[in-house]
């Protein structure tokens, strides 16, 4: 039997690269353990074998022999939650924003629905590296441009390449819905976009086309219609980029008329005024950056930050993400805009959810991911502190499906290194 034992903020396994440690029989004991569903152990174990969950238990109530666990683990005093899940990201696609040749999430032309994220995610980014350690552990990599701008895929933020880190391919197709107004910059008054409604019969017509092409198998079938087929015959996403009331509401009758089974909301600013019809007609929202100046002027100041609380009392569906600028790099700070959501209304373990399982089950992966839970792979965090604090969040255990993952990045270890130039 191997024991490793964790002292505050040191992990005493060493891994070097990815997928190097892994042990059949893992048990993780007297960690607070966040389940993910709203459900909290105070002093959990939780073990793991093959890479699934197979025991949660309560650590004081339950009575086993260490000596059947290949690695026994003791996180006293820390946190263990499910891995973070960050929606709508182009982490994985850009390195550096400021140059061109590093950005790969934007194609040529306006309707790209056959283009697919996964195959050129890059599981070398540094960028990804950092982001782990504040435990974001899977990721839905994400195309931008165009109206239709490709496909989404769930990846592992820990991998050799992206077919060993892809967790569910091609999720979803995603649509950025033309705006009904206009605001040129630094101009403060905002304008009826006077081409709105040419643009969104356009989206329609096309949208349309493509559902009488679903299932066609002639061979010459164009592949952006036939790239559309499994969203709607239910087996993959619409995921519709809006915030405005008017986009909503056009998205929600698009809905109808086309019968699409699993749309989703991508933004969501205004959501808030039609949670009603959102409700009812049960389309989720992924809510955008929460850290962010509210839009209009007679806006609330707090309303991005309300704006989790907002829905979940209109029993909406939500999950959190964090689309805007340097989103790569900024995808760290997602456990923080669940704290912050946790500031504004939300209950700890709302604020957790909204991270991790209900990501998941907006993005149909939540049978495998998103809880601790038995039966579930074993993507798993642990923090010395609150994950949700940006002081207390610091990495004590990586997990993705059974295998260690380094808890350190290079800004870790340069940090290590400078700290002891003077002899401190």
């Amino acid at each position: 039997m191997k024991t490793i034992i964790y002292t505050f903020l040191v992990l005493l396994v060493s891994v070097n690269g990815y997928g190097q440690k892994k042990y059949n029989k893992i048990l993780v004991e007297g960690a607070t353990v966040h389940i993910g569903n709203g459900n909290v152990i105070s002093t959990g174990s939780v073990g793991i074998e093959n890479g699934i969950i197979t025991l949660v238990k309560n650590t004081l109530a339950y009575t086993y022999d260490k000596s059947d666990w290949d690695t026994v683990i003791t996180l006293n005093g820390h946190h263990l939650y499910p891995g973070f899940v960050a929606p709508n990201s182009t982490l994985g696609l850009t390195e550096i924003d400021a140059v061109r040749a590093s950005r790969d999430f934007h194609e040529m032309g306006s309707f790209n629905p056959h283009v697919r994220a996964q195959i050129a995610y890059n599981c070398e980014s540094d960028v990804i590296e950092t982001v782990r350690t504040n435990g974001v552990l899977m990721i839905q990599t994400t195309p931008r441009g165009g109206r239709i701008s490709g496909q989404s895929s769930l990846m592992a933020s820990s991998c050799w390449n992206w077919e060993d880190g892809t967790i569910k391919a091609d999720d979803g197709v995603h649509i950025d819905w033309p705006s009904a107004y206009t605001r040129k910059w630094g101009d403060p008054v905002t304008k009826t976009n006077e081409t709105y409604e040419e643009q969104k019969r356009e989206l329609i017509a096309y949208l349309k086309y493509a559902k009488a092409s679903a299932g066609n198998k002639d061979k010459n079938t164009p592949l952006q219609y036939s790239a559309m087929s499994d969203c709607f015959n239910g087996e993959k996403r619409f995921y519709f980029h809006a915030d405005e009331v008017q986009q909503i509401n056009d998205i929600l009758d698009l809905i109808s008329e086309l019968e699409i089974k699993f749309p989703v909301i991508v933004g969501g600013y205004e959501s808030y005024l039609v949670a009603e019809r959102l409700k009812i007609k049960n389309v989720p929202v992924m809510i955008g950056r929460l850290h962010s100046l509210p839009r209009h002027d007679d806006d609330a100041f707090d309303l991005p930050y309300k704006l989790p609380f907002l829905l979940q009392q209109a029993g909406v569906q939500f999950c959190l993400q964090n689309e805007g600028d340097m989103e790569a790099m900024n995808t760290r700070n997602l456990p923080f805009l669940a704290g912050t959501a946790m500031s504004y209304g939300l209950t700890e373990e709302e604020a957790i959810r909204s991270i991790t399982l209900s990501a998941c089950e907006i993005m149909g992966i939540s049978k495998n991911y998103g809880t601790i839970e038995v039966g579930k792979k074993a993507v798993l965090y642990g923090s010395a502190g609150s994950a949700l604090e940006m002081k207390s969040n610091q990495a004590s255990l990586l997990l993705i499906n059974g295998i260690f993952v380094p808890t350190t990045n290079f800004q870790t270890e340069l940090y290590k290194k400078y700290k002891t130039k003077y002899g401190k």
